[in-house]
């Protein structure tokens, strides 16, 4: 789960990480009221949405004075913001972040993710900041620093002391640097975090660390443990077919391709998207409806599915273990007839009672094309898109 700029300073100011004041605001006169409220010469206005990028698309603005504020606010709330990260789609800006002005004297990087390689949590920092992390790595690796956390030690003091320095951070900014990254550690750690990114971490004039940026992701499978991170979740940012689907615990990825898949088990998912595209075609989706294939979760898959105008063919590859293959392929039938499939449908089933659920599927009076592997559905579901 993604939060916004405002939200996760919040959260990293609980732990003591420095982040300039600042108050959101979802009206223009909301903001002018921050402004007033945090007082000063100099504001920054923000584009809140859930995407980088926003300075370079005008969604961040220097401004001086309240009228400052006024206008800068008028112009980015209602925009459709359009950044590298938002294609060309753009995103409507539905609220903003009013901030204090920042004298600024050096712009760095700070970042933590889960390293799978290392299969650990990871420390970066880099004096590239204000630039993406991916072009510093393809240009510059060598000016990437990296601290890896050992899950029986935690972070240490040296460690974080090591990147200050790496950072030329010099003098008291050593200590300061050093105390704001073992805060951005904790945080890290205690809310389950899947990244965290201070893009850019400054040193201000007169010598103090703070974020002028702050981005936080969350591990869905632990927010059951965080109920009030949950509740910052904005449905406005997300697409609404991957909303719907998260009510039916489906795991729903739009993609675009002409090939709808609906699969069980994301490692099986994933194999189905790449057989697909070794047949010449691509998968419109990422579909996981999980180990239990219920009548409603099948109806509620097709719907997702075929919301999707670009779809032309459905591939369903179903493994039946635990639930057996007879049970699903009732449960695909009965969703196929509510749904009323017009489109070409490939079903590939294996598993426990394989016999009897293609024999269900055979007997249905439905135009389903059975398939006896995933070679042959992959391939069945690309040959009918000539003819659909």
């Amino acid at each position: 789960m993604n939060i916004h700029e405002y939200q996760a300073k919040e959260i990293l100011a609980g732990f003591g990480v420095a982040v300039p004041r600042g108050r959101p605001a979802f009206s223009v006169d909301e903001a002018v009221a921050a402004a007033e409220e945090l007082g000063g010469k100099v504001f920054v206005v923000k584009a809140q949405i859930h995407a980088g990028g926003r300075g370079k698309g005008g969604g961040v603005k220097v401004v001086k004075g309240v009228d400052g504020v006024r206008e800068a606010a008028s112009q980015i709330l209602g925009m459709t913001l359009v950044t590298k990260q938002t294609g060309e789609q753009g995103k409507l800006v539905r609220r903003i972040y009013v901030e204090e002005g920042c004298n600024i004297a050096r712009e760095l990087y700070l970042g933590m993710v889960v390293d799978r390689a290392a299969n650990r949590v990871t420390v970066m920092a880099s004096t590239e900041g204000g630039m993406e992390i991916e072009e510093v790595a393809a240009k510059h690796p060598e000016k990437i620093l990296k601290q890896s956390i050992d899950p029986a030690v935690g972070f240490s003091g040296w460690q974080a002391r090591d990147l200050a320095f790496g950072l030329g951070l010099e003098g008291k900014q050593v200590g300061k640097g050093a105390k704001f990254m073992m805060a951005l550690v904790d945080a890290f750690i205690k809310c389950d975090c899947s990244l965290a990114e201070i893009n850019p971490l400054v040193v201000t004039g007169d010598g103090d660390v703070i974020a002028l940026d702050a981005k936080m992701n969350f591990d869905d499978n632990g927010l059951y443990r965080h109920k009030d991170i949950a509740e910052l979740r904005d449905l406005d940012e997300e697409d609404p077919k991957e909303v719907e689907a998260s009510k039916f615990d489906l795991n729903y990825i739009t993609l675009d391709g002409e090939i709808g898949c609906m699969v069980n088990g994301a490692g099986l998912a994933m194999a189905t998207m790449d057989i697909i595209k070794l047949k010449g075609s691509s998968p419109a989706n990422f579909l996981d409806v999980g180990g239990t294939v219920t009548t409603e979760r099948v109806t509620a898959a097709f719907k997702l599915i075929l919301s999707d105008v670009n779809v032309k063919a459905v591939l369903v590859n179903i493994f039946g273990g635990i639930v057996r293959c007879d049970v699903i392929a009732q449960g695909i039938v009965e969703a196929a007839k509510e749904v009323d499939i017009k489109i070409p449908l490939i079903v590939r089933l294996e598993g426990t009672n394989v016999d009897k659920g293609k024999a269900i599927l055979a007997e249905s009076g439905l135009a389903i094309t059975s398939a006896s592997d995933l070679d042959d559905a992959a391939a069945k579901a690309v040959a009918s898109l000539k003819g659909a």
